[in-house]
């Protein structure tokens, strides 16, 4: 009887069809991509507060994975959870919504600040 119910479990999955995973995606603005492959994404929300009923906002900071290094200071991005990949690093990098308008900034030379 047991065996039945497996049976018909296993045959409503077609075969070579993977689940799909339910992961949780976040958006959020990078504030530092200063690590190697990795990059810090502030996610902001707007929670109304329980007694005063006042909106409030409340900022969370996400280590994401950036494999390529892609993303820059003050981009909007999109992050997907995924497995642990470092003690703080649950999230990877899935898009970048937007990119920023603002140049990255470059290191200046002792030289020339030696000069004043």
């Amino acid at each position: 009887m047991a065996d039945i119910h497996s049976a018909e479990k296993h045959s409503a999955e077609k075969p070579g069809e993977q689940k799909k995973a339910n992961h949780k995606i976040l958006t959020g603005t990078v504030v530092s991509n200063k690590m190697q492959k990795t990059i810090v994404v502030e996610v902001t929300r707007k929670k109304s507060h329980s007694l005063y009923a006042r909106v409030i906002s409340i900022r969370k900071k996400f280590y994401a994975h950036d494999e390529k290094n892609e993303a820059h200071v003050g981009d909007v991005v999109s992050i997907e959870e995924s497995r642990p990949l470092s003690r703080l690093k649950r999230w990877t990098l899935k898009e970048i919504v937007r990119k920023t308008a603002l140049v990255p900034e470059t290191t200046i030379d002792a030289e020339a600040g030696a000069g004043r």
